[in-house]
This record gives structure tokens, C-alpha cells and sequence, in this order.
């Protein structure tokens, strides 16, 4: 009998130690390390929610992780990513994240109905919104890009002509042609780069021609480690992305991100 009762209250005490550590409302539950956070937000956690944008309308750092309510223009929501330096007015880019309902803070003694819980927040000040912009065609925030440059001009002097096909690729209007059955998968396309923007949010940005495609569909964004100039012929591999929104109107239909650039 004593040795079915101290089974028995072990067995007790496993089973509390397992809910202390498996609530994530628990005492404990500070966030844990970047990337960790869906772990601590089992039977918490609904599916993850498209990218956000806006201004940051209240902030507070905890622990190791900083906290930000951004403000779309139509909703607040709030965001915690592990420390960085933001004010309240910044322009933010909060990427889909998990969001962890009614989740307490001890450090900051309150709980919110939902947060959400990403590895990194891109603060978009002055000067990296005029280099974002540039980026991206000269579009300010609120346009919404669907792969052209957005000034005509800008790819006039480069020649297009007798760009050949990549073997085994596709053309750039075929990329958004087929983009229902090619997203996901990797692609090869040769063009020539008519314009190229490099280090907005840690990647060189490519804008590709190859003379196919029309308004709307003649252009491919690239984002690289790779450098490039205007006028360079390159060929350039990677998986097709597709619907991608980086928050403040940048939106495009397809491109390739982390793309290998060889030019030619």
C-alpha cells in the first residue's frame, strides 16, 4: 500500500509539473527566445496572420523582448519581437506572425488578448522609407506594386532585344502566366536588370526585363545577396513567390526572394 501511495503522488506531481510548464499563461510564461514562441503557444495559438503595417501608437520593452501596439488606420494590434529600438509614431512592418490569445506578462503585470509573437519588426524611418520607395519603383506607401516599375521611363535605355530563353526556365510573362502552378517551385529566368537598389531590409533588389510580358507583367522583382547594375544581363534561380506583402502597399503577384544572380 505505502508504495502504491508514493506512486501515486508522484504521478500527482508529474502531472502538475507538465500544466505549469504547458500553460502558457502560466507565472513563467515570459516569451522565450526568437523562433520559440509557438511552442509556449500550444492550445493558444490560432493559424498565422498576414503581415501588418502602421504606426507604432504605444510601446514597452519586458525582458528581452519589445513590445509595440501598431495602428493600421483601421485596427491596433499588438507585437513583441526581441528588443529594438522604436518610438511611438515609427512606421513598422510587423511580418505574419502566431498569435497568442489571452497572454500575461508578468514582467509587465498585464494580459492581452492577443499578441503576436515574430522574430523580427522592420522600423521604416525617414531615410530607409526613401530608400524603400526607391526600391520599389519610386512608389510611395499605400501603392500598390504588382511587379511594374512604376515610371516607364526608367527601363528606356535599356535594350531588350534577342534576350534568350533560360533552358529548362521561363520568360517573365510566363512567370505570371503560370504562377498558379509555378509558385513554390524553383524557376530560372534571364533578363536584363533595369533597376537595382541594394541593402533595403538586408537584401539588393533587382527590377527584371526580358521583353515579354505587357503593363503589369513585364516586370520581376528580385531580391538578392548578389550584386548587379542596370544593363547587366543575368540569370537569375529561385523559388517563385507569389501574393507577397510587405506591408505599407508593397505588394506584388510574383517574384523570387534569395535568388542566386549570375550575370552573364
Amino acid at each position: 500500500m505505502r508504495h502504491s501511495f508514493v506512486s501515486f503522488t508522484i504521478a500527482v506531481a508529474a502531472v502538475g509539473l507538465i500544466a505549469c510548464f504547458t500553460d502558457p499563461r502560466s507565472a513563467a510564461a515570459e516569451p522565450p527566445a526568437a523562433g520559440d514562441h509557438g511552442a509556449v503557444a500550444a492550445g493558444q495559438a490560432s493559424a498565422a496572420t498576414p503581415s501588418v503595417s502602421g504606426k507604432v501608437a504605444e510601446t514597452m520593452d519586458a525582458g528581452s523582448y519589445t513590445y509595440v501596439q501598431v495602428d493600421d488606420g483601421a485596427k491596433k494590434v499588438w507585437a513583441a519581437a526581441p528588443k529594438f529600438k522604436v518610438a511611438v509614431g515609427d512606421k513598422v512592418i510587423v511580418p505574419a506572425g502566431m498569435p497568442m490569445r489571452d497572454f500575461h506578462s508578468p514582467t509587465l503585470k498585464r494580459t492581452f488578448d492577443v499578441v503576436y509573437f515574430v522574430q523580427s519588426i522592420q522600423v521604416i524611418g525617414g531615410k530607409e522609407m526613401a530608400a524603400v520607395a526607391a526600391a520599389h519603383g519610386g512608389k510611395m506607401p499605400g501603392a500598390s506594386l504588382h511587379g511594374g516599375l512604376g515610371k516607364e521611363g526608367d527601363a528606356a535605355a535599356v535594350d531588350l532585344a534577342n534576350i534568350k530563353k533560360a533552358e529548362g526556365g521561363q520568360t517573365v510573362a510566363e512567370l505570371f502566366a503560370d504562377k498558379a502552378k509555378l509558385v513554390g517551385k524553383e524557376v530560372a529566368v534571364r533578363g536584363k536588370v533595369v533597376k537595382y537598389t541594394p541593402q533595403v531590409m538586408g537584401k539588393n533588389w533587382i527590377h527584371l526585363r526580358d521583353g515579354t510580358g505587357g503593363s503589369g507583367t513585364d516586370d520581376l522583382a528580385v531580391t538578392t545577396s548578389a550584386d548587379a547594375k542596370v544593363g547587366d544581363t543575368v540569370l537569375v534561380r529561385g523559388k517563385l513567390s507569389g501574393d507577397k506583402d510587405f506591408g505599407f502597399g508593397y505588394k506584388y503577384d510574383v517574384m523570387i526572394e534569395d535568388a542566386t544572380v549570375k550575370v552573364e
